[in-house]
């Protein structure tokens, strides 16, 4: 079907343009998975919400503002994907999905997020990038499980202390935003094995040589006078990052990051819960 019949057809609600839609999905697959990227969508079928064994749901690159509240009938669902559509603010049933490993938020117009997303406690990644942040919600810090943070290109100054908390969190990506000091709540976070700080507005780096979980460090683009010292072993990435004044092994292997690195795949390809 081309994109531009699509499109006409998203504006009509019948049943049955709707249904065109969805190209004749009348049985959930059998791999328990619907992907319904880029088809225009304005409303989300009603009639998605029946495949109640439904595991994975990428909504991704569509023209949502809203999600039906039969969408609670998904109590399986452990991803879900509404990156690239129009929220202004996350859909309440979104937070009655307490199965969810892997919320993908990112490319809306989210300025908050409701305090009912601490239901979601098996949550493992939460992506919030691209959105119009001015803060970190503490909500966040209530996700006790979460392992890896993306919340790059908002307008974050600052960090909550309270994200100390999350003993779980691994990886935080911070690329883009407006801060202008190292957030010292991270310096409290020796678990962390990855904090990217690039594109922001730092001028100086405290040492982070006592993280020994560490192992990447991304603070390029920054009006930093100085590299942040690190321990043996762990990467750097931006200004001086070469000039290592820990010594170096001599085999000169380069460590290999086998964590969450930020995919540039299609929805249908992103990271799945461990």
């Amino acid at each position: 079907m081309g994109n531009s019949l699509k499109a006409i057809l998203a504006f009509v609600p019948s049943n049955k343009c709707q249904k065109y839609l969805l190209e004749d999905l009348e049985e959930m697959p059998v791999d328990k998975m619907v992907d319904l990227s880029g088809r225009q969508m304005r409303r989300l079928p009603v009639h998605i919400c029946s495949f109640r064994e439904l595991v994975k749901l990428y909504l991704s690159d569509n023209n949502l503002n809203h999600l039906p509240p039969e969408l609670e009938q998904l109590q399986n669902l452990q991803i879900l994907a509404l990156d690239f559509n129009n929220f202004k603010a996350l859909p309440l049933v979104v937070c009655t999905l307490k199965q969810l490993c892997i919320l993908y938020l990112g490319n809306n117009k989210l300025c908050s997020l409701p305090l009912e997303l601490r239901f979601l406690q098996n949550l493992k990644t939460l992506w919030i990038e691209s959105n119009c942040l001015q803060y970190l919600p503490e909500v966040v810090c209530e996700l006790s499980l979460l392992k890896t943070l993306h919340a790059g290109s908002n307008a974050l100054r600052g960090l909550p202390r309270q994200l100390q908390g999350l003993q779980e969190l691994r990886t935080i990506w911070l690329s883009g935003n407006l801060l202008s000091e190292f957030p010292p709540v991270l310096l409290d976070m020796p678990f962390l094995e990855v904090i990217d700080v690039d594109r922001n507005s730092i001028r100086f780096f405290p040492s982070l040589a006592h993280l020994p979980g560490l192992k990447l460090v991304i603070y390029d683009h920054n009006p930093c006078r100085n590299a942040p010292k690190v321990a043996k072993g762990v990467r750097r990435v931006g200004r001086w990052s070469e000039e290592t004044p820990e010594p170096r092994k001599r085999s000169g292997a380069v460590i290999d990051i086998t964590l969450d690195e930020k995919p540039l795949l299609p929805p249908a390809a992103k990271a799945e819960p461990d």
